[in-house]
């Protein structure tokens, strides 16, 4: 009798193949979860004016709400913050240092505040706006940027350009 050697590593090598084709699936069945994201800008404030080496520093507030029936996480924010429609700098969220299991999780239906720093220096060209901030002034704040989503499975990024209402 002949054993089944050929036939045997066939069939594991396929039944193999089949496992990672359905885990491939599996994972982009979270992508529309993912898109179901959906962040607004919430808030900025004053924190600190150091007039001896003339920056300001403010705290941005974001607003992540989880619409998706899965748990996520935000590994990243990036943006540019606008004042009166001009460029006052960039900054970022991040927490891609952290492994996932020690995010913030963003438990289904709950919304949670996403808080980022950004350091302002004066200069020639945003001289008004950095003034209008610093006396108290009503300034149009505005936010263009990306950020990322994921589960276990997945990540997309999502662009986003919003107004402080």
């Amino acid at each position: 009798m002949k054993p089944p050697g050929k036939i045997v590593l066939y069939i594991a090598i396929v039944l193999l193949l089949a496992f990672m084709g359905g885990m491939v699936y599996v994972s982009l069945l979270d992508i529309p979860e993912l898109e179901k994201s959906e962040m607004r800008f919430g808030s900025v404030e004053l924190v600190n004016v150091d007039s001896i080496d003339n920056k300001i520093k403010l705290k941005v507030v974001f607003l992540l709400k989880n619409n998706a029936e899965k748990t996520i996480t935000v590994p990243v924010v990036s943006y540019e913050l606008f004042v009166n429609a001009k460029s006052m700098g960039s900054s970022s969220y991040s927490a891609e240092d952290i492994p996932m299991t020690g995010r913030i999780p963003f438990f289904p239906g709950k919304e949670l505040p996403l808080d980022s720093y950004i350091v302002i220096p004066l200069s020639d060209v945003n001289k008004a706006e950095y003034l209008a901030i610093v006396n108290g002034e009503d300034v149009t704040y505005s936010v263009t940027g990306q950020y990322t989503v994921e589960t276990a499975w997945q990540l997309i990024e999502v662009n986003f350009d919003m107004p402080l209402t």
